[in-house]
């Protein structure tokens, strides 16, 4: 299999074209009249404080981003490091909050649409869609058609784009200074400093847009150098011009102005009115409108074009982690886009233009932005301390952890400062993110989180409360999972190729794990530092598990894990990785634990955590399979394995019944009846009489593969009595496979069996 790469064909300037693209847009268009009514001049600083929280922001994103250079940005890093649970808070989170700034953005666009075309209102009974909804909504139609067959800005349209954008702001700025009146900016707090966070909460919606560059990393030319230089400089670059952009405004007309131009006018008349008054100066005031008219509708549908794209795009991603239904990603067949993705989501984002709230819409699109952004330093903090193999930044933040944490918290903190109705929106968004994990995503998704690995892996030096909590939170797996304990390399391929076969039917993952026996004198965490000195061939014993497997086409999970006990572990860790199945090896002294009364088979036939498979190896061959039952509780265990290995393999099984003497036509419809409960009609029935271990000797002779159920005579009658299975696996020549499914047992059922 052939890996293909993304070309690396995008410099240091178009890498940040793209983060200023997205940012600069109805922000700075739409909210300076609003924003100055909400806290007066000081709303500038405003600007910056938001600012200085997203470079926070980025420079986690920045390390993140060269380290796994993923399509999906902020959500694929938090759903990767903190797992299913907090990946369906943060999808959710940054899917609606895209939508929610759609919606704002599209406002936005309509509300400079009306400025110079006549747009009729639709009366509808009691409410009344205004000429800018109605204008939003056929703009927000059109950018849903527009993503939905395909059509995307090209590299080239976008730079032209963003450098047009910065030429009309630059040039509105500096005729802005011309005319201004700096006394108008005093006091700087006539509201006092109160209104200073709530007013970055406002405008926090200016900044969505630089964790964008994340999700082109792996295209980027020298990403370890371009991409902190982009996302970092793309924040800088906006917030400077956003902060001089309203100082100029307010110079110009008076914050108290601004604010009634917007209530009493529209939210494009602020900016509109400063650029008349601007131009003016040198005669240029009908081209001024013009100019900054046309500026804002390339900043607000550029803005809600990219948004449309990526919200759409998110639940898409969604999708392929399973954590929602795979309908969403059904690809159109003459398109080639996640049609039924952008469906959804233009839907929702045409419903929330309804709302017609300017305010609750950019406030709802940032404080879903900011739950993600916390989440997304948090998630650095958890790959810089589980560290695992494959983590290796080419950019690292600087003075960490005080940077993530700052980040986390200022991200966190800034929702504080929304109104109480735009909290509660992201405390009802955060729940059913998490009721939606429990109820839906959970038994489906087959990703687990770094943090949740690093714990569960650890379970013996961590807090009881954190283990339980990471156990409680583990996906199902989505899939079917086999574990697969290794320990001699001379068998390894085998238990992988009988795991992958099962993994692989029933669209499943095999998990192999290495379990690293520490001696009672050392303590787990030194044997782990000294990994490479301690049990040099773990890495290549585990490396060669995974490209067995993943040559058959089946995904894999390897795992050492370090114990003081040897086979016991097993059990753990079959409990850990939520296994359905463990598919261990079987040889004279496989897996045993010296000094214990029981042997490692003895346990299987205890109370096991899942179904087990354990493989006496001669050779694995599946070509002839015998299947010996007299319907005990395993013999169903038994057959599905044969089932399975018959489909793989296209293997010829044979089942085995011994009857009393007298009694064969009674086996026969025993067997017959048993094939057809467990479809397994087509293999051949085979019934003999007399006794039981003999007659299972005899038929495995010419077959290369026994699967046989596993005994339920208790431990007292084992250590007195032996048992039938051992007795028989010991006697025939060809391999065997235990089967022993999972039930719970009673104290009593355990000691003396049923």
């Amino acid at each position: 299999m052939s890996d293909e790469d993304l070309a690396k064909d995008l410099g240091p300037l178009a890498a940040l074209t793209i983060g200023v693209g997205t940012m600069i847009g109805a922000g700075i268009f739409v909210l300076p009249g609003i924003a100055a009514g909400r806290a007066g001049p000081i709303v500038a600083l405003s600007f910056v404080v938001g600012g200085v929280i997203s470079l926070f922001t980025a420079l986690s994103a920045s390390e993140l981003g060269t380290a796994m250079p993923r399509a999906g940005g902020a959500y694929y890093y938090v759903n990767h490091a903190l797992g299913p649970l907090f990946g369906s808070i943060a999808g959710l989170g940054n899917w609606m909050g895209l939508a929610f700034a759609s919606a704002f953005y599209m406002l936005g666009f309509g509300s400079y649409v009306v400025t110079f075309l006549p747009v009729p209102a639709v009366p509808l009974g009691l409410v009344t869609i205004t000429d800018t909804q109605v204008a939003a909504l056929l703009a927000g139609a059109f950018f849903v058609a527009v993503n939905y067959v395909g059509a995307k800005e090209t590299g080239r349209l976008q730079n032209v784009i963003v450098v047009s954008l910065l030429a009309i702001l630059t040039v509105f700025s500096v005729l802005g200074f011309l005319q201004a009146d700096l006394s108008t900016l005093r006091p700087v707090a006539p509201k006092g400093w109160g209104p200073l966070l709530p007013g970055t909460a406002l405008i926090f919606v200016s900044y969505l847009g630089f964790v964008q560059i994340t999700t082109v990393g792996e295209e980027i030319k020298n990403p370890g150098r371009n991409l902190p230089m982009a996302v970092i400089g793309s924040v800088l670059l906006v917030t400077t011009m956003y902060a001089i952009v309203m100082l100029v405004m307010m110079g110009v007309v008076p914050w108290q102005e601004l604010e009634r131009l917007a209530l009493e006018v529209g939210e494009g008349a602020p900016v509109i009115e400063v650029a008349s008054i601007s131009f003016g100066g040198i005669g240029l005031a009908g081209i001024g409108v013009a100019l900054i008219t046309f500026g804002g509708l390339l900043a607000t549908a550029s803005s809600a074009n990219a948004s449309i794209l990526a919200s759409s795009r998110i639940n898409f991603a969604m999708g392929r982690d399973k954590l929602v239904t795979d309908w969403l990603n059904d690809i159109h067949d003459t398109f080639a886009t996640p049609y039924r993705s952008i469906v959804v989501t233009g839907a929702i984002i045409l419903a929330l233009i309804l709302v017609r709230e300017v305010e609750i819409l950019a406030n709802a699109g940032a404080v879903l932005h900011l739950v993600v952004y916390g989440l997304l330093n948090v998630a650095l903090i958890v790959m810089r301390e589980a560290d695992p193999p494959d983590y290796d930044p080419s950019f690292r933040v600087p003075l960490y952890p005080v940077t993530p944490i700052v980040g986390a918290l200022a991200s966190f903190g800034l929702i504080a400062f929304n109104p109480l109705p735009v909290i509660g929106l992201a405390a009802a968004f955060t729940a059913a993110g998490v009721v939606w994990f429990f109820a839906y995503a959970r038994p489906r998704t087959p990703k687990q989180g770094i943090l949740g690995q690093y714990v569960l892996e650890r379970a013996d030096r961590m807090p009881d409360s954190a283990v339980s909590a990471a156990a409680s939170v583990q996906p199902d797996g989505g899939t079917y999972r086999v574990m697969v304990p290794l320990a001699n390399p001379e068998h390894q391929q085998d238990l992988i190729e009988l795991a992958s076969a099962i993994a692989k039917e029933r669209d499943g993952t095999v998990v192999a794990t290495h379990i690293v026996q520490v001696p009672d004198q050392m303590a787990l965490a030194s044997a782990r530092d000294q990994m490479d000195d301690f049990d040099a061939g773990s890495r290549d014993l585990l490396a060669s598990a995974e490209a067995d497997a993943e040559t058959m086409g089946v995904p894999v999970e390897t795992h050492t894990i370090y114990s003081h006990r040897g086979f016991e572990e097993i059990f753990d860790a079959a409990r850990t990785h939520a296994a359905d199945l463990v598919v261990m090896g079987w040889g004279p002294d496989a897996h045993g634990s010296p000094g214990r009364v029981e042997s490692a088979i003895d346990e299987v036939a205890g109370d096991v955590p899942c179904d087990f498979l354990v493989l006496r190896d001669r050779g694995f061959d599946p070509s002839r399979i015998l299947v010996p039952t007299a319907g005990g509780p395993d013999s169903a265990l038994s057959a599905a394995i044969a089932r399975i290995l018959q489909r793989g393999f296209d293997a010829d099984v044979t089942l085995l019944h011994v009857a009393d003497e007298g009694e064969r036509s009674e086996g026969e419809a025993f067997l017959a009846e048993w094939a057809t409960e467990n479809d397994l009609q087509d293999a051949a029935r085979r019934v003999e009489t007399g006794d039981v271990e003999t007659a299972i000797e005899r038929a495995a002779a010419d077959h290369t593969l026994l699967v046989i159920g596993a005994t339920e005579r208790g431990l007292l009658s084992r250590l007195v009595r032996g048992t039938l299975v051992l007795d028989v696996v010991d006697s025939v020549e060809c391999s065997v496979v235990l089967a022993e499914k999972h039930r719970s047992r009673t104290l009593r059922e355990r000691l003396f069996g049923r």
